[in-house]
């Protein structure tokens, strides 16, 4: 049953998340809400972790998912049932595009998708900070000064600052912040 469970989710995640890995975080919010496969707290480590390591973000999560759920065939069906939507419909539409690359039905479309898309990822960005900046089990419904997380407040204008001003590879910034956080034990 729980095989069951991870392919019909990780389709619907598939088929739903238009617009890249990011879109795919809402689908990982409710099923953190609807499941006991992971906490939000642990989708936030999972982020970071699949952010840090090779591949897409969607394949990624759908696979470490799998895995601390039903082992090594629950992550390969995961990761299976997430990217097999997108297979099926470039399968399906890549040479009819094509042909209604000049429709304006099709461009309005895809006109539509666009803010739908960076609405989903703006969602995503919120709750990555929400997780980031609070203290464990509080939310920003519950502001206050003694709900925020200070250190990881001042690690990340520190690295912002830094991104934009000496704007080296990404990879560098992943690892001061993987060491900051051994250093002073976040």
């Amino acid at each position: 049953m729980i095989y069951l469970q991870l392919c019909i989710e990780f389709f619907k995640t598939g088929l739903f998340s238009v617009g890249g890995g990011l879109a795919t975080l809402p689908f990982l919010y409710a099923m953190a809400e609807h499941y006991p496969w992971f906490t939000k707290a642990e989708l936030t480590q999972m982020i970071a972790v699949s952010e840090s390591t090779p591949g897409p973000l969607g394949v990624n999560m759908a696979t470490y998912v799998g895995m601390k759920t039903a082992g090594p065939l629950g992550g390969i069906l995961a990761t299976f049932s997430l990217v097999l939507p997108g297979l099926i419909i470039i399968i399906l539409i890549a040479r009819a595009l094509e042909k209604f690359q000049k429709n304006q039905l099709v461009q309005n479309v895809f006109s539509g998708l666009r803010p739908a898309v960076v609405g989903m990822i703006a969602f995503s960005a919120t709750s990555v900070l929400e997780n980031a900046f609070f203290l464990a089990g509080t939310d920003f419904s519950s502001f206050s000064l003694g709900t925020l997380d200070w250190r990881n407040i001042i690690l990340f204008f520190v690295l912002l600052f830094a991104v934009f001003k000496w704007k080296k590879h990404p990879i560098l910034y992943i690892a001061i912040g993987a060491i900051v956080g051994i250093v002073f034990q976040f």
